[in-house]
C-alpha cells in the first residue's frame, strides 16, 4: 500500500517518521511506496489557538488531494496535536485517514497502564487525547500552559535545549508521583527531548504505535478496514 503523509509540523517529528518506517521496512526486506506533503505548522498553531477545525481540515484535504495525485493509497498526518480536526478532515477527505490517536487506548490497555501521565500540546493534555482514551486515565501536568508552550517552541524550532527538556522531565516525573505507571509522549516531536536520555520513569513514544500501522499498512498485514 502506497502511504500519503503528511509532513512540516514540525519537521523533526516529519523526520522521525520516515526514518522508523524506512528502517521497519528494510528490517522486513519490504520496499515502501511513501509520498510526503508539507504542511505549514505556523498555520496550524494558529488554527489551533484559535479554534478552527474547519478551515485546518480544508487545508489538509488540498494536501490530502495532491497525496491522491501522487497513489497514495491512504494518509496520515505526523502530528497528533495536528489530530484536532481529525474528524473534520476525515468528512472531506478524499482518501482514508490512519489516527494515529484512536489506537492508543487499546496499546495502553494492551501493556497493563491503567493510568498515563500526558506530554504534548496545550489541548492534547488538557482533553486527554481528545477524550479518546476510554480504558485508560489521563493525567495533565500541574504546570499545562508552560509545558504546553514549551513543546510548541519546540516543535517549531525543530531544537530542544536542556532548559526545555527539564520542563519536560520534571512534569513526567510529577505526574509519576501523581500515580501514573508511564508517561505518554504524545507530541511527535518529543524525540528532541528524550532520545538521548532515559529519566527514572518508563516513557512511551505515542509515534512509535503509529509508525507500526503505517508499516503493517505498507507490507499489506493489515487492510484499513481491520483498522
Amino acid at each position: 500500500m502506497h502511504i500519503g503523509l503528511i509532513g512540516g509540523i514540525g519537521p523533526a517529528s516529519t523526520v522521525v517518521y520516515y526514518e522508523r518506517l524506512c528502517a521497519i521496512m528494510r528490517e522486513r526486506s519490504v520496499p515502501m511506496e511513501l509520498t510526503i506533503v508539507q504542511a505549514d505548522a505556523p498555520t496550524l498553531v494558529e488554527n489551533v489557538r484559535a479554534d478552527r477545525p474547519d478551515q485546518q481540515a480544508n487545508i489538509y484535504a488540498g494536501l490530502i488531494n495532491r497525496l491522491k495525485a501522487a497513489g497514495a493509497d491512504c494518509a496520515a498526518i505526523t502530528s497528533l496535536g495536528g489530530h484536532f480536526c481529525f474528524e473534520e478532515t476525515r468528512k472531506v477527505s478524499a482518501l482514508p485517514l490512519v489516527s494515529g490517536v484512536t489506537p492508543l487506548d487499546t496499546y495502553f490497555e494492551s501493556q497493563g497502564f491503567q493510568t498515563v501521565g500526558l506530554l504534548g500540546t496545550d489541548i492534547v493534555m488538557r482533553t486527554g487525547l481528545y477524550g479518546q482514551l476510554k480504558r485508560t486515565r489521563a493525567l495533565a501536568p500541574d504546570a499545562l500552559e508552560e509545558v504546553g508552550q514549551t513543546y510548541l517552541d519546540v516543535a517549531l524550532s525543530g531544537r530542544c535545549n536542556d532548559a526545555q527538556r527539564e520542563v519536560f522531565v520534571q512534569a513526567g516525573q510529577t505526574m509519576m508521583d501523581q500515580g501514573a505507571q508511564a508517561v505518554i509522549l504524545a507530541g511527535t516531536d518529543l524525540n528532541l527531548a528524550f532520545s538521548d536520555i532515559v529519566p527514572d520513569y518508563p516513557i512511551i513514544d505515542a509515534l512509535n504505535v503509529h509508525v507500526a500501522i503505517l508499516a503493517n499498512l505498507a507490507c499489506d498485514r493489515v487492510t484499513l478496514d481491520q483498522l
